[in-house]
């Protein structure tokens, strides 16, 4: 891979140097064309001698071969679309699950600097102080998060830097399910102890064209955790025999 960007920097008869002493340098600074606009730039200029790569070579908010799938859940234009799920009486709360702010998605876990934003290990969740009031959830307080899908704990960080009716857990906390003991029948595998999201998140696509993620947001109820809280093991390696 280096090699190929050396061979591009001496063509143009810049500064290329091996990869050892790039290495020992610590950096290689890329040289950055002006920022001209681009296409866009050029086809406002001159719609006819610069067009735009679609269909007709202009802004298009409609897409025919789209439409001509006929998907419900996916016209050929710009539309609003009534969501499958929303906060109700049984699930008030909307759940918002962001990309971490200490981690790759679930990369590095078990690291110090993910590990530092954690309670007792746990994953925490965001609540507004008003809810947390009135549910008798206390700050630091372990909460378990469901809904039909599944369930989830989290430590609970009571604030007013979110709005109520609203809580968020970050994704990518490694799955460490157990049994619910509030729902034994989802069976050993019914709560995740860590507080991974997914545990009550949907699995399907924002379409039945897209298939991007849509797990980001859904609908649950939250309450105090009436048990003991189990360890969380997500991070401890597994028993191996001895070698003989």
């Amino acid at each position: 891979m280096y090699d190929r960007t050396r061979k591009g920097l001496a063509d143009r008869g810049l500064d290329a140097p091996s990869f050892e002493e790039f290495w020992e340098r610590g950096e290689l600074e890329l040289p950055q064309r002006p920022d001209d606009g681009g296409v866009l730039a050029r086809f406002r200029a001159d719609p006819v001698a610069h067009p735009l790569p679609t269909a007709s070579g202009r802004v298009q908010v409609g897409s025919g071969p789209v439409a001509a799938l006929g998907l419900p859940d996916h016209p050929g234009h710009p539309a609003w679309i009534e969501p499958t799920e929303v906060p109700d009486d049984r699930h008030p709360f909307w759940l918002v699950s962001n990309q971490p702010a200490t981690r790759l998605h679930s990369q590095l876990d078990f690291g110090a600097h993910s590990a530092g934003s954690k309670r007792s290990g746990r994953e925490v969740v965001r609540i507004h102080l008003d809810d947390a009031a009135r549910l008798g959830i206390g700050d630091g307080d372990v909460v378990r998060l469901h809904n039909d899908r599944g369930a989830c704990l989290a430590a609970a960080r009571v604030t007013d830097d979110i709005r109520p009716g609203a809580l968020q857990l970050p994704t990518g906390a490694w799955w460490d399910p157990r049994p619910d003991p509030d729902r034994p029948e989802l069976g050993d595998d019914g709560l995740c102890v860590h507080g991974n999201p997914n545990a009550v998140t949907r699995d399907r696509g924002t379409s039945g064209f897209a298939q991007g993620c849509s797990g980001q947001l859904c609908a649950v109820a939250v309450e105090p955790y009436r048990h003991e809280a189990p360890e969380v093991t997500a991070h401890t390696p597994p028993v191996t025999p001895a070698s003989p």
